[in-house]
């Protein structure tokens, strides 16, 4: 393994301004560096924010400041809070169309049944997390009014997708036999393969969206299949700008996904600096990204 590198000292919020002048960055008003740095972490704003902005050497170009890394901060905050919203719809509309599926061919406590699903250990797994997800749930009082008041204390299935985080959900449609999958998959329009590659990866995305992280030039673990109309366009999957595509697919039917379209192109307005190529943007990005 070699030798391994040693934990660095602390550094007050002094020096690490003056670390960061050391290294080439332009810091040209120390007070409000101070601020921000009391407010945002060293680690959370200057390590991932200069990510291609630093030389070989790991100095600043002499060009690049304190407040440009602070934009990209702010723009990445801002674009994470409106993906959220459209994140939630597709969440709810997943969840209510598969516990109305689900239930109608299984029965509201179906899900109980390993039959029902394609591979029996994935089931296994299953039932080991929704009694994890209701436990956090317990208080919650619905869940208490089934756990009391019903034979057996079962959710029916309708209620227990609302405990479910995104990720369970995801799994519980990709254990689904395909039959079951091709149907949801059918009331968006959309083949049961790619949505069950693609709520995968927007419930990657939902994730860093929830815990603060950086879709900003960010290559992304969990990719989509992108239809092939995009792959030969030379969209790569790796990045946020293609799941914004598959969300585009999901989200055919709402009035109000253009206009998502046009927050972006505004906050790319804002923040000048953002490179929108670093998130796979195309030039076209737009004219791809709205539903006509």
């Amino acid at each position: 393994m070699g030798d391994l590198k040693k934990h660095q000292p602390p550094m007050t919020i002094d020096e690490q301004i003056e670390n960061l002048k050391s290294i080439g960055l332009i810091v040209e008003d120390e007070e409000y560096a101070k601020k921000i740095l009391n407010d945002i972490s060293y680690f959370r704003l200057i390590k991932a924010y200069s990510l291609n902005l630093k030389t070989r050497n790991g100095n600043y170009n002499g060009k690049t400041t304190f407040k440009q890394i602070v934009d990209l901060y702010l723009f990445n905050a801002n674009f994470r809070q409106i993906i959220f919203p459209e994140i939630e719809k597709i969440e709810i509309n997943v969840r209510c169309r598969i516990a109305n599926y689900f239930s109608e061919q299984y029965g509201v406590l179906g899900y109980l049944e390993a039959g029902n699903f394609a591979k029996k250990e994935y089931h296994e797994e299953f039932l080991q997390d929704i009694q994890e997800e209701i436990r956090r749930n317990s208080k919650a009082p619905f869940v208490r009014n089934f756990r009391q008041n019903y034979e057996g204390g079962k959710l029916p299935i309708y209620a227990l997708v609302e405990v479910f985080s995104f990720g369970t959900l995801s799994k519980f449609y990709k254990n689904m036999h395909n039959k079951d999958k091709k149907a949801i998959a059918k009331t968006f329009g959309v083949g049961y393969t790619y949505i069950e590659s693609w709520l995968e990866s927007i419930s990657y995305v939902r994730n860093i969206c929830a815990h603060y992280g950086r879709l900003y030039n960010a290559k992304l673990s969990k990719t989509p299949i992108l239809y092939k109309e995009y792959t030969r366009a030379g969209i790569g999957n790796n990045r946020i700008y293609g799941v914004l595509l598959c969300m585009k697919h999901l989200l055919k039917q709402d009035v109000h996904w253009n206009q998502f379209v046009d927050n972006i192109e505004l906050l790319f307005d804002k923040y000048e600096r953002v490179q929108a190529s670093t998130m796979g943007f195309t030039e076209n990005w737009k004219e791809l990204l709205r539903n006509e």
